[in-house]
């Protein structure tokens, strides 16, 4: 899959372009079905399909105190279209000079050879998201594209959306996030080094790099943890981890993974979340919270491994 940069760099890439558009957040059912449509268009002018997303949520450099969580970063994006059979994606750098471009002057700035922009019915773009599709239909016929916006895709009578997704896992509910995404919902991270408090009382864990990340509810879960080819199981740990005095003065995700003992600091890991085991809780001591990790553990497998 070939990355480009810039929308000057269209200019290498063989036309007819057939351009898809979004901020792509998950890579939900609908996005895939806007996504395939362009790709299916390409095919039959015998052109080139290009996914035109951005480098970060354009909402955490217009309106930061309001940005969403995020539920893939951009490494996990990228992985995720090129699986899908994506052969271009136009990352733009999404700053405060690209905000302040207008809407009109934004898409003035494509390549003659693009022959068709395919977004979802509600997209927005330009400066202040004053640009929708009746403008971008208005420059189609101007400039000479085509423009095809697809309604949202629904499940159970809803339509999908990364905000709803993001409110299910916030509220636990993976089996409504995981419908709409068409997978699992799995949270992706690097191993970063933590204080190593874990490994002292006999349960060394992985601490995951989780900035900005969508989390479920604190607590402490069952979980499956994909690294490579390999799954392992283990219990996960998210929230402010009050026994240790609130070492971290934010969520943090910690995973102990069972009868594994490698180093995997700097590695990623991705968590797939099993069962609820319980709330995040302020033990007395770290003895008393030691005993209930135990527990933790015990019930952990009995959910993951199952005796026949």
């Amino acid at each position: 899959m070939k990355i480009l940069r810039s929308i000057a760099d269209l200019k290498s890439i063989p036309g007819p372009v057939v351009l898809v558009a979004g901020t792509f957040d998950g890579l939900h059912l609908g996005h895939h079905a806007l996504i395939h449509a362009a790709m299916d268009k390409a095919e039959r002018i015998v052109g080139t399909p290009v996914v035109m997303t951005f480098d970060r949520h354009p909402a955490s450099v217009t309106r930061p105190a309001l940005a969403p969580r995020l539920l893939t970063s951009n490494k996990t994006k990228l992985a995720l279209l090129e699986r899908m059979g994506v052969p271009v994606v136009l990352l733009l750098e999404f700053n405060p000079l690209l905000a302040s471009v207008s809407a009109e002057e934004f898409i003035r700035g494509f390549p003659a050879s693009l022959h068709e922009i395919c977004v979802g019915s509600q997209w927005s773009f330009g400066h202040r998201g004053a640009g929708n599709v009746t403008l971008l239909k208005q420059l189609g016929d101007d400039l000479g594209f085509a423009v095809t916006s697809i309604a949202p895709v629904e499940v159970e009578g809803k339509p999908i959306s990364s905000t709803r997704i993001r409110t299910a896992i916030a509220n636990g509910n993976f089996a409504e996030a995981s419908a709409c995404l068409g997978r699992c919902f799995i949270l992706i991270g690097e191993v970063v080094r933590g204080a190593g408090i874990g490994a002292t009382i006999g349960f060394p864990t992985a601490n995951i790099e989780s900035a900005g990340m969508q989390l479920p509810p604190d607590g402490v879960y069952a979980v499956r943890v994909h690294r490579d080819k390999m799954i392992l199981n283990g219990v996960a740990n998210i929230g402010l981890r009050p026994t240790l005095d609130s070492l971290a003065p934010y969520r943090t995700v910690e995973v102990h993974l069972f009868d594994f003992s490698e180093l995997l600091t700097g590695q990623e890991l991705a968590i797939e979340f099993i069962e609820y085991l319980r709330g995040e809780e302020k033990f007395p001591n770290l003895a008393a919270l030691t005993a209930q990790i135990a527990k933790d553990c015990e019930r952990a497998r009995s959910v993951l491994i199952p005796k026949n």
